[in-house]
C-alpha cells in the first residue's frame, strides 16, 4: 500500500472540476494532499491549474457506447495509475467511476466513488441499462467507500447488489458554498417589477424544459407580465438534447427568453423571482436548486428523484408532478399569486434549509473522513 500524499481524481469534463469541486481541492491541499486532476481538456484546463493541482488529459466519450472505446479507455486509466501511484482515487461521473475504478481496483489503489444522479440511461430498461448495471456492479463492488447524493440512488443500488450497504454513505447533494451565494433580495420586491421565472439546466428535455415551455403558454394567457428564462447549454452530446432549431422556434414563439450560457449563475440567479426545474432526469441532488436556495430564492420543481430533496412543499417552494404540464402551470400561477412578502418567506426558508442540510463543508468533512479511514487501514 503506497504511503504517499497523492490523490488523483478523475470526472468527465474540467468544468465539473472547477464549478463542483473547488471547495474538496482546497481543503485537500490544506492537508497537504498532491492533487492530480484527470478530465478531458476544455476552456476551464487554465483555471483547474491555477488551484495548484496537476492535470493529465484524457479524452472520454462520455455518451458512447463503443466497446472498442471503452477498452481504451480502462487501457489509459490504468497507464495512468500505474504511472502515478497515488494513494487514492476518487471518481466521479459515469466513465470515470466504472473505467477509473477498474484500473484502480486492479492495481490496488483504494477507490471512492460518487454517484451524483443516474441520468437518462436508468429512466430506460434498455439492455445498455442491463450492462451498465453490470459494470457497476464490477467497477464498485471493490470500492472503500460509495457516496450517493440521495436515498433513492443508494437504495436501487443496493437492491440490485452493485454495493453492499456498508459501502455507501450518504451525501447532501454536492453541498453549496453559502459563503459565496448568499440572499440578494427578490427584484419584484426591490423593483415592483414582472416576476421572473428561471430554469437552469443543461438544454435537455428530460430535465422539464419542454414542460417549462407548454406551461408558460397556459400562464401567459391570464399572466402576460409573467417572463420566462432559460439559461444553460444547448445542443449538448446527450440523445436527449434540445437543438438550436428547436430553441429558435420557442424565442419566435416569444413565451421564452433563451439567456445562453453563465460562468456566474449568481448573477441570473438574482434577477429571477423563482426557479423552476420540471425534471424527471435521475438526479442527485441539482446543485442549481441549492444555489438559489442559498440566495433565497423559492423553487417549484418537480416530486422526483433528487429534487424532492431540496423543497418542502409549501414552505419554500412547490413540488410539481413529473410530465405534467397542467400541475407545473398551476404551481406557477400559485406563485404568481403570492406577495412578494410572502415569496420573500419563502426565500428565507430554502435558506435556512441548506444552512443545515447542504452546506459544502459537511460534504468535505464527509470525504476528509473517508479519506483517512482509508489511508490508515
Amino acid at each position: 500500500m503506497a504511503t504517499n500524499k497523492k490523490i488523483i481524481i478523475s470526472i468527465n469534463t474540467t468544468w465539473n472540476f472547477v464549478n463542483f469541486r473547488v471547495g474538496l481541492i482546497k481543503a485537500l491541499l490544506n492537508k497537504n494532499w498532491e492533487i492530480t486532476a484527470i478530465a478531458p481538456a476544455d476552456k476551464y484546463v487554465k483555471d483547474l491549474k491555477q488551484l495548484n493541482c496537476n492535470y493529465i488529459h484524457l479524452l472520454m466519450h462520455n455518451k458512447s457506447t463503443n466497446p472498442i472505446r471503452d477498452l481504451f479507455l480502462f487501457w489509459r486509466f490504468y497507464l495512468i495509475l500505474y504511472h502515478e501511484r497515488p494513494a487514492i482515487f476518487l471518481g466521479y461521473t459515469v466513465k470515470p467511476n466504472i473505467y477509473g475504478s477498474l484500473a484502480a481496483h486492479a492495481l490496488g489503489i483504494p477507490v471512492i466513488n460518487n454517484i451524483a444522479g443516474l441520468g437518462t440511461i436508468f429512466i430506460n430498461n434498455s439492455w445498455i441499462t442491463h450492462l451498465v448495471h453490470f459494470l457497476y456492479w464490477l467497477a464498485l463492488s471493490r470500492s472503500a467507500k460509495v457516496f450517493f447524493q440521495n436515498n433513492d440512488d443508494l437504495d436501487l443500488f443496493v437492491k440490485h447488489r452493485i454495493v453492499r450497504i456498508e459501502q455507501t454513505e450518504r451525501l447532501p447533494g454536492s453541498g453549496v458554498d453559502l459563503s459565496r451565494f448568499t440572499p440578494v433580495p427578490l427584484p419584484s420586491l426591490q423593483f415592483k417589477k414582472q416576476i421572473r421565472f428561471l430554469l437552469i439546466a443543461r438544454m435537455l428535455w428530460d430535465k422539464g424544459v419542454g414542460e417549462y415551455v407548454a406551461a408558460a403558454r397556459i400562464v401567459r394567457q391570464n399572466h402576460p407580465n409573467a417572463e420566462f428564462c432559460l439559461l444553460g447549454q444547448l445542443s449538448v452530446q446527450n440523445p436527449a438534447a434540445i437543438d438550436s432549431t428547436q430553441m429558435r422556434q420557442w424565442k419566435a414563439e416569444g413565451m421564452v427568453r433563451y439567456l445562453g450560457t453563465s460562468d456566474d449563475v449568481r448573477v441570473e440567479i438574482a434577477d429571477a423571482d423563482c426557479i423552476v426545474l420540471p425534471s424527471y432526469y435521475r438526479e442527485g441532488v441539482p446543485r442549481t436548486l441549492l444555489e438559489a436556495a442559498a440566495m433565497g430564492r423559492p423553487i417549484i420543481t418537480t416530486d422526483a428523484v433528487g429534487c424532492r430533496e431540496v423543497v418542502n412543499d409549501g414552505v419554500n417552494g412547490y413540488l410539481c408532478k413529473t410530465r405534467n404540464v397542467i400541475d407545473l402551470a398551476e404551481k406557477i400561477i400559485k406563485m404568481l399569486k403570492l406577495s412578494p412578502e410572502d415569496r420573500t418567506e419563502m426565500g428565507r426558508q430554502g435558506r435556512a434549509k441548506v444552512e443545515r442540510e447542504f452546506d459544502e463543508k459537511i460534504v468535505i468533512q464527509k470525504y476528509l473522513d473517508a479519506i483517512q479511514e482509508v489511508t490508515s487501514s
